[in-house]
């Protein structure tokens, strides 16, 4: 009896633990999240970003994003610092969208009409509709938690990793270098 207890409170703990790596990170307001980068030896690649738009246009075509610096996002309506970071990322798009980087949103755990008041008040670029969170599943680097970003270089290679709501400060660095990367302009 004791034994069966014992792995009853285990089995509770793990799960606790699991909820809370997949439950939005914090309160409404955006932090600096850490940024982990990968040296270009060292990034796999990322799996094909395909699922029904958001704003109901269709299916998503990755065959647009070929060449680009592309920012992938997870968020959900229901999640105070995936509405903190909402202008951070999007003053970073708009920054950069000329010089070869591109948006693409993943809304999970979401109801679809909350998400799509969502992104229309505060997105300019798409997002899939991915309720299940299937598409996190498939990166080789998983995000863990909403909101998180996951960076992509030229190759369309996991370049970077963020867990946790981004700020412009944080993230800007990280795009320009990737952008500058492959575009002869810098290191890589």
């Amino acid at each position: 009896m004791a034994a069966t207890r014992a792995i009853l409170r285990a089995g509770a703990l793990a799960l606790a633990a699991l909820v809370g790596l997949s439950a939005c990170t914090g309160g409404a307001a955006p932090s600096a999240a850490v940024i982990q980068a990968f040296a270009p030896a060292d990034r796999k690649a990322a799996p094909t970003l395909t699922g029904e738009l958001l704003d109901g246009s269709g299916t998503f075509d990755p065959r647009g994003l070929s060449g680009q610096v592309v920012v992938v996002n997870f968020w959900g309506a229901w999640c105070g610092p995936c509405i903190g970071e909402a202008p951070e990322l999007e003053s970073v798009y708009s920054a950069h969208k000329a010089e070869g980087l591109a948006f693409v949103g993943i809304d999970v755990r979401d109801e679809l009409d909350n998400a799509r008041a969502f992104a229309a008040q505060n997105l300019t670029y798409p997002s899939i509709f991915d309720p299940a969170s299937e598409l996190a599943l498939s990166f080789a680097v998983q995000p863990n938690g909403v909101p998180a970003t996951i960076i992509l270089d030229r190759q369309g290679r996991i370049a970077a990793v963020a867990r946790g709501p981004v700020v412009r400060s944080e993230l800007e660095p990280v795009v320009v270098a990737l952008l500058e990367e492959s575009s002869g302009r810098g290191p890589g």
